[in-house]
């Protein structure tokens, strides 16, 4: 799984004209990579449908979600620390 970088963002959001190339484009970040992330929207701009696509990188999900775990751990021990001695 590729680790993120500063060549590689964790995040991207891709968009452009519903084409063969937007959806190339999506393949090749999957190939890099990337996984979807959440639904693909679209909307009309007067002439052509254009449409976007979040991918992310799974490393960064976890390093994110390990982040978070640390934080409420930490939390969760400087409230024990806050009430102790309390009845």
């Amino acid at each position: 799984m590729p680790e993120p970088s500063e060549d590689k963002l964790s995040y991207r959001l891709i968009t452009g004209p519903d084409t063969r190339e937007f959806c190339e484009r999506i393949s090749t970040a999957l190939a890099e990579g990337y996984v979807l992330h959440g639904s693909p929207a679209a909307t009309f701009n007067g002439t052509s449908v254009i449409v976007a696509q979040a991918v992310i990188l799974p490393a960064a999900v976890a390093s994110a979600d390990a982040a978070v775990a640390t934080a409420v751990d930490q939390l969760e021990g400087d409230d024990e620390e806050a009430f102790e001695g309390h009845a």
